[in-house]
Parts: structure tokens; C-alpha cells; sequence
């Protein structure tokens, strides 16, 4: 098993004045859905910075089969809706210019938050405005996998390199990912949103006369969910007793279905369908441990997993594969179990089931570990320090 260590980078402490209000302007699709700007609502309550958004305002979500309409629920920031070119597609929309250059004009930011891929089309644009207007960017990206790109893609991608004064990397594979592409200047590895504690809180958490092992998440292959049945079919033949819940629905709803009836698992698993973001903690409340089994495929690997930090903050231990960013916002080796393997996650679903002792010590691990890192709270602490070691450092920065 891996053991990656859980170490979150953080800001550095010699930073801009912390007297002086900056502004920042924001640019990202994700933003579309309203709840995703809490931590720039909270970043904007302060004292410290303005808050700008540009963000499409429609947005084709395709894994999701819906368009998404532009959410605006925190009268802190300024938004900037726009209409895009090639909506829905993140590695190639692009905003009218005349749009960004009306946001930038009217806003007149310190810095340019841009959360894209470095080979998208958005960076690359984004990126240009940057050395028109010289101003320092920052880039947020994701990507954790070494991807083949066109030579076009690879120039945009080194340009994008060349302009931005910081990288944020949302997991520890993209950090070095960026390193091994050549960059050489400051990375921090910082979630691009943390979880809102009071939505998701201990206090909705129910007591089970069954232990409840639940997941939350798309159903289909990569996902990793034969995984979790097969260990559901372990604990059965072991004498176990539980309820195995899930949350989701995809593409393989039917394969495993099938799976459950030929483990002979029926009573043991209800399948909730899909369930609405704001349905979520009170679903995740009945669970006693949530499991995340994601496994590698050749175009994918597990970024994150926010489910993970949202089922800690309501004291849920969690479980999950080596797949990706997993082991490190878990955090522990012991609550890791090898990707693809059942037998293991049995093992340490067994330990849960068998030891109330343990049981209680890591539902508070859990909170204690997004009080620490992964609050709302925490990353927009962390993004602040972080803008201001970027205006510190970037000569031409003017407050205007």
C-alpha cells in the first residue's frame, strides 16, 4: 500500500501588508453553481479582499445530463455573468473578449484567480489579459494524469506556464505534475473548495440499531462500487451484520444491481438513486462510515473525492481506496485499503463494526482533520496568505 503523506502545503508568512484591502478577480466555470461560492463569500466578509466572478451564465453539465443556470445567492461578489463559446466543455470554452476585458476594466483587480486546466482555452485567454493589463495570475488546476496533448494544446499549456506567478494544485499528483511540465515557481496545494461545516455538522448524524456502511457518488465502473459489494459479501459470509446504502445513479445502475443479487445481498443494500446536493448531509447523517472505492482507469483517477471531506465534517469516518488524491485527504494508512481489493476494505469495515472504541476515535479524527485543513474557513485563510505572497513578490503590483 502507499503511503502518501497527508501534509498540506500552506502560504508562506512573509506576506503582503495585512493592512491593505486587495481585489481579486475570480474566473471559473464551477462557479456556476451557487453553492460553490461559499468560500468566496467568506473570503469577501473579511476585511481583506474584494471578490469578483467571471463565470459563464449557463453552463451544459454533461456528466449530469442538465444545463446549469447561473446561481448568484452571496450579494458580496461581484459578478460578472457571461455568455461563452463551446459551453460545457472545460478544456476548450472560451469568453467573448470584450467580456473579460468589461470585467477587468470595471473591477480593476490585483490579481487573477483562474481555476482551468493550464492546456484550456480559458487559461490561455485569461493568461493574455494577464500580460496586457500586468497583473499576477494565479492558476488552480486539477489534473493529476500526464495526458498526451496536440502540439497547440502543449504551446497554450507552456504559455500559460510562462505568465502565472502561482500554481494551486487540488491534489499532491498535480503539484508534481506541474513540476515534472517545468514549472519553477511557487506551488501550493490547497483544495479549491473546502466544506461548510454548519450544512454539513455532527449534529444531523442519527444513531443505527445496524450499522449503515454508505457511499455517495456516480454509479458506474470507475467508481469502484464492485468493490464495495464484494466486501459487503465478505462481511455476510464472515456473520456480519449492516446496511449498505447508496447514493448516486450512472450508466452501470443495472450491472451492479446484478451483482447484489448473485452475492445475494438484497437485504442487506438499498439503492437511494440520485440525490440532490442539498439532500446530501441528511442522507450522509445515517450512515455509520462512508466509502469511497474509486479505481485508476486509463483516462482517470480520483482528484479529491469532496464527499470525503463533507462526510468528516459531520464526524462520519471514511474509508478509501489508494486511487488517486484519496489516501491524502483521509490522511490515515489505517482507513486505506488497496484499490480493487475487497478483502481489505472488509477488514477495515469489520474493525468498525466489531470496535466502538475505535469507531468513536475516528469520528473525531474526522473533525478535528477538516478543522485543520478542509473547512470553508481554512482555505479561504489559506487563498488570502496566498494572494498577498503573490503581490509581494510581483513587482508591477499596484493598489489602485
Amino acid at each position: 500500500m502507499n503511503n502518501v503523506s497527508p501534509t498540506i502545503v500552506t502560504a508562506s508568512e512573509n506576506v503582503y501588508p495585512k493592512n491593505i484591502k486587495f481585489r481579486v478577480l475570480v474566473i471559473s466555470h464551477t462557479y456556476v453553481v451557487g453553492i460553490n461560492q461559499s468560500k468566496l463569500d467568506l473570503i469577501a466578509a473579511t476585511d481583506d479582499v474584494e471578490v469578483g466572478l467571471l463565470v459563464p451564465e449557463k453552463w451544459e453539465a454533461v456528466q449530469w445530463n442538465k444545463r446549469l443556470q447561473l446561481e448568484c445567492p452571496y450579494p458580496n461578489i461581484k459578478v460578472y455573468p457571461s455568455r461563452v463559446w463551446f459551453e460545457g466543455r472545460s478544456g476548450a470554452y472560451l469568453y467573448p473578449v470584450l467580456d473579460m476585458l468589461a470585467a477587468i476594466l470595471d473591477f480593476r483587480p490585483d490579481v487573477l484567480q483562474i481555476e482551468e486546466e493550464l492546456f484550456s482555452l480559458s487559461s490561455f485567454e485569461a493568461a493574455l489579459f494577464a500580460k496586457i493589463f500586468n497583473k499576477p495570475m494565479v492558476l488552480f488546476v486539477w489534473e493529476n494524469m500526464d495526458r498526451q496533448l496536440s502540439s497547440i494544446r502543449t504551446w497554450f499549456r507552456n504559455f500559460v506556464l510562462d505568465t502565472t506567478q502561482c500554481i494551486i494544485a487540488g491534489n499532491h499528483e498535480g503539484a508534481n505534475l506541474v513540476k515534472q511540465w517545468g514549472y519553477r515557481k511557487k506551488v501550493e496545494i490547497i483544495p479549491q473548495m473546502g466544506v461548510d461545516t454548519e450544512q454539513f455538522s455532527p449534529r444531523l448524524k442519527r444513531v443505527n440499531t445496524e450499522f449503515c456502511i454508505g457511499y455517495v457518488g456516480r454509479i458506474s465502473h470507475h467508481k469502484g462500487i464492485d468493490t464495495l459489494v464484494k466486501a459487503g459479501s465478505i462481511l455476510l459470509e464472515q456473520g456480519y451484520q449492516f446496511n449498505l446504502v447508496f447514493c448516486g445513479s450512472g450508466t452501470d445502475d443495472d450491472k451492479f444491481k446484478q451483482q447484489v443479487k448473485e452475492e445475494h445481498l438484497d437485504d442487506y443494500v438499498t439503492w437511494r438513486g440520485g440525490v440532490r446536493h442539498d439532500e446530501v448531509p441528511e442522507e450522509m447523517g445515517k450512515f455509520d462510515v462512508l466509502v469511497l472505492p474509486s479505481r485508476t482507469v486509463e483516462t482517470w483517477k480520483e482528484q479529491f473525492g469532496h464527499v470525503l471531506i463533507e462526510a468528516m465534517a459531520m464526524g462520519i469516518p471514511t474509508v478509501g481506496s489508494t486511487c488517486g488524491e484519496i489516501p491524502n485527504v483521509i490522511g490515515r494508512p489505517d482507513l486505506i485499503f488497496e484499490e480493487g481489493n475487497p478483502q481489505e476494505l472488509a477488514a477495515i469495515l469489520a474493525h468498525f463494526i466489531s470496535d466502538s472504541k475505535w469507531n468513536s476515535e475516528m469520528q473525531q479524527y474526522s473533525l478535528d482533520r477538516v478543522a485543520t485543513h478542509f473547512s470553508n474557513e481554512r482555505v479561504a485563510e489559506q487563498s488570502i496568505a496566498l494572494w498577498r505572497d503573490v503581490m509581494r513578490q510581483y513587482p508591477n503590483t499596484s493598489q489602485s
